[in-house]
């Protein structure tokens, strides 16, 4: 932080600061005010937004003549020149298109949409009111190109072109720049912790890999979500929702969201501004029975594991178990266990806040030094590798910046607690051994079925009746919910973070971030020359529930900086060439640094078509759970590679011959088999069908893009079209293997230990060394029908190339839809002060696949709506609307809770 103080010091004590002021007004051809445009001057970032009323103040330090623009969604772009100060302006904005607005996060400097040399999305205040959803975020959804995978009522996952898991490390969220992912999870919970609707200025997203300058983590994408500043947007703003959710699990259950805003410019000098948030509601109850092993296996069957049924992933091999008893079925057995509908409440809910104080030492407004606050606490769902309750989580964020036009330098902190959050899995299989111990309960199974068998089965049992008997004998006393026994073991459970006992999910972890921008184009007429840089620093600390970190935090860092040039050339009248280049150079200390070039051209034909492509190379580094997890999942022990990982966790077994075993996590990356091959081998009994696994150690995943596009105009018609190719080198996934307790796989003498099933399963993280494409497309159209109506739809085609069955232990986790259609239908003033809009979702049937389980998620059709009506006197909106208005659920990922649906009416005051 001393560093970024010293640097900011130099600029100011290195920069001449003059100073113009310019007051306007934005109005639409019938001269009525246009809320929330855009003001900037032209070629920097310097600007503001028009108030409720049209009205803008402008201050900066460029001396005329200079040009400033305005545009706003649905409009055109206009542009005048200030020629003296406190000149007055009146902008006067034509019907135009999305393709006028102008946005900041594809070249960090502002540019038209139309111009972007790469693919980008953008919501803004226009389409935030006018949203079908519930809520700006999950209008992410309605977007051409945009997955937004749905974890439970308040954490969805959003993401784009392919490779998701609710873990999604691949896509990364940013809030007025600092980075929204948790420190102990690696990635972005949603808006679990994140925005208030009523602060929200714009949201933009990037689609596909932006390492070139924003680094490691924004590989598959990135999204901006920019909050309004005091200075610009003053007063107090509120809204409420008040509706139900509905689901045939669940039930109707009420739901509420509301927030305030309060912001006030205390003087030119000096803003501030508070934000509240509040949502309470009943989340999508998970309640699927069916087997996850086992094609159309059920409860009654011997090895039965549930869905959504925790306490069942124990088992044996009853056989082994006996000591080889030749009467004694040679089949797995696992324990009873509970639905997870008796191991939570289903209670959704956040609470957010943040604050900010700004502060602009110099009277042209060109240079301004702020601390933002944030902090948020939630209930949600989370799945990953088990399903997680997550109660009472903290997140916490706090930045310090220095801004000018020309640059800006940052350093924030993220920190989280995981309050009283805990793993249903463990949950389950700990209620069960609270009761009786695994030894116990298998050892009553068989001799139940042992004595069945000794006794002659005088009753003439069939098998099926044989095990049934045996289960009922080892489950008799059981904890029942609802019961004393039952309550209290789950209370024990959850408080106690020792996985042999309790399943509490633990972790304070925290990171510290600092970057900063320079911009030279105000010191050459060359080109716009941009140069930057970052570093984190990672503190884990979840005392050894997750990573093992059982003796005290696990620190590392990482940095980049990078370049980009970027020039525009005029070929003709009617033409002309945009050219921009730039490369990011990053470095974790655990692995060697790595050059991002990206390259991207932009031809603009008769300002109504625009051909661009782009081709660059990304990156990213192992995550921190990739690294230093330690967490036995009950199926198998997920092992982190980082070279002092391997040996810091440790554990020990008990064989079939009674002996102990210690194994450190090492095991699993020199001496295992494949996890398709252990099977095999127990469906053949032949040894030569073992193969050794021996994965290496993680190390960077890379990839090679290229991407083609077309924005354009056609009359009323607008087009906008992209296509792309993505080529990855040591793809990063999970590969599970399995370790035997003794016996080398190298030289054959692990096989007895296989065959007598005294081994443990590992997940791994590892590279493939097998070929994984991917490559897409989307297309989006918008047009005015029947007069004022707006229409648009969006098709988006998204394929994954890599060969299964030649790799079947590795797990890509794809998890994206081949085909996707959307489509809105509305009109902002279909009589006066009246509007509506419609979403409509088409997804086609794709393969779920993620360390919880793999499955089928079929393809569903939703249908999203909402009516409004403005009160301009009392700059007040009323709103109603619905989703999921066929009632049809449907789930995006295997594993989760059926999306019933949503009604609600809300209520929004001075909200611009």
């Amino acid at each position: 932080m001393r560093t970024i103080l010293s640097i900011v010091l130099l600029f100011i004590c290195a920069t001449t600061f003059a100073q113009t002021t310019i007051t306007g007004t934005v109005i639409d051809n019938n001269s009525i005010p246009i809320p929330g445009a855009n003001i900037i001057v032209t070629g920097t970032s310097s600007g503001n937004v028009s108030d409720f009323d049209g009205k803008f103040t402008l201050t900066v330090s460029e001396n005329p003549p200079f040009t400033v623009q305005a545009s706003s969604i649905g409009y055109s772009t206009e542009t005048m020149e200030v020629t003296t100060n406190n000149q007055e302006l009146t902008f006067v904005l034509s019907e135009g298109s999305i393709l006028d607005e102008v946005v900041i996060s594809a070249s960090r400097t502002p540019e038209r949409i139309f111009e972007s040399p790469v693919t980008v999305e953008r919501l803004g205040l226009k389409e935030i009111k006018n949203t079908a959803s519930a809520d700006f975020y999950d209008g992410l959804e309605n977007l051409k190109g945009v997955d937004v995978n749905t974890n439970s009522l308040t954490f969805k996952s959003v993401n784009t072109r392919g490779f998701a898991t609710f873990a999604n490390t691949r896509f990364m969220q940013l809030v007025d720049g600092m980075d929204n992912s948790t420190p102990a999870l690696n990635f972005p919970i949603g808006n679990l912790v994140g925005m208030i609707e009523t602060d929200v200025l714009s949201v933009e997203l990037l689609p596909g890999a932006s390492s070139a300058l924003y680094g490691a983590n924004a590989f598959n994408g990135i999204l901006f979500m920019r909050s309004k500043n005091p200075f610009d947007h003053e007063g107090i703003s509120a809204f409420i929702k008040r509706g139900i959710t509905s689901q045939e699990a669940a039930g109707d259950n009420s739901y509420t969201d509301l927030g305030f805003r309060m912001a006030h410019k205390f003087t030119d000098k000096f803003a501030a501004k508070v934000n509240f948030g509040y949502l309470k509601g009943t989340d999508w109850a998970a309640t699927s029975e069916v087997d996850k092993t086992t094609l159309g296996g059920t409860r009654a069957d011997t090895n039965y594991d549930g869905i959504n049924v925790y306490g069942d992933e124990v088992s044996t091999n009853i056989r082994a178990a006996s000591g080889g008893l030749g009467f004694i079925p040679d089949v797995e057995v696992s324990r009873t266990g509970y639905n997870e509908s008796v191991l939570t409440n289903y209670n959704a809910e956040s609470i957010k806040a943040d604050w900010g104080f700004y502060y602009r030492p110099i009277t042209d407004n060109s240079l301004e030094l702020s601390y933002v606050g944030k902090i948020g606490s939630g209930n949600t769902i989370y799945q990953g590798t088990n399903r997680y309750n997550i109660a009472g989580f903290t997140q916490q964020q706090h930045k310090l910046e220095v801004k000018h036009d020309n640059f800006f330098a940052r350093g924030y902190v993220v920190a989280d607690k995981a309050g009283d959050s805990y793993d249903m899995v463990f949950t389950g299989i700990n209620i069960n051994r609270a009761w009786k111990s695994d030894e116990d309960w298998f050892g009553d199974y068989i001799n139940t079925y042992a004595g069945i068998e000794l006794s002659g089965n005088p009753q003439g049992l069939t098998d099926q009746q044989k095990h049934d008997a045996a289960r009922a004998v080892a489950d008799t006393g059981r904890f029942l919910p609802g019961s004393e026994e039952f309550e209290s073991a789950f209370q024990r459970s959850i408080n106690d973070p020792d996985l042999s006992t309790g399943s509490k999910f633990q972790d304070a972890s925290k990171y510290y971030h600092a970057d900063g921008n320079y911009n030279f184009s105000h010191l050459t007429d060359f080109a716009d020359i941009q140069v930057g840089g970052s570093y984190r620093s990672y503190n884990l600390n979840s005392g050894g529930t997750i990573y093992t970190d059982n003796d005290g935090e696990i620190k590392y860092s990482e940095y980049g900086f990078y370049t980009q040039i970027q020039k525009d050339f005029e070929l003709n009248n009617d033409m002309e060439l945009k050219v921009t280049g730039s490369a990011r150079y990053d470095k974790s200390e655990f692995f060697d640094g790595f050059v991002s070039p990206r390259l991207s051209l932009g031809l603009t034909l008769n300002r109504d078509h625009n051909i661009r492509a782009s081709a660059q190379t990304g990156f990213r580094n192992p995550t921190t759970q990739d690294l230093f997890i330690g967490l036995d999942a009950g199926r198998a022990i997920l092992i982190g590679s980082a070279p002092d990982n391997l040996d810091r966790y440790s554990r020990t077994f008990t064989g079939s011959d009674g002996n102990s075993y210690t194994q450190t996590g090492a095991v699993a990356y020199n001496n295992s088999y494949t996890s398709s091959s252990v099977q095999a081998l127990a469906e053949t009994g032949n040894p030569a069908v073992l193969e050794i696994a021996n994965p290496d150690i993680v190390k960077p995943e890379r990839v090679t893009s290229v991407e083609l596009g077309y924005r354009g105009k056609f009359n009323k018609i607008i087009v906008d079209f992209s296509t792309y190719y993505n080529k990855y080198q040591d793809f990063i996934s999970a590969e599970v293997v399995v370790s035997p307790y003794y016996g080398s796989v190298n030289d054959g003498s692990a096989v007895a230990a296989i065959a007598n099933s005294d081994f443990q399963a590992y997940s791994t993280y590892t590279n493939s060394d097998a070929d994984v494409n991917s490559y897409g497309a989307s297309l989006g159209l918008s047009t005015k029908v029947f007069g004022d109506f707006d229409l648009g739809g969006s098709y988006t085609f998204t394929k994954q190339d890599f060969d299964r069955a030649s790799n079947p232990d590795f797990m890509t986790n794809f998890n994206t839809p081949e085909h996707k259609f959307k489509a809105t239908f509305g009109n902002t003033d279909l009589f006066e002060n009246f509007g509506f809009n419609v979403a409509y979702r088409f997804s086609d049937d794709y393969f779920w696949e993620a360390t919880f389980g793999n499955g089928i998620v079929p393809e569903f059709h939703t249908v999203d709506a909402q009516i409004n009506y403005r009160i301009p006197s009392l700059k007040t909106v009323i709103k109603a609307g619905g989703t999921n208005l066929t009632g049809q659920e449907y789930f995006t990922a295997f594993g989760t809770g059926f999306i019933g649906s949503m009604y609600y009416v809300g209520l929004t005051i001075n909200n611009l």
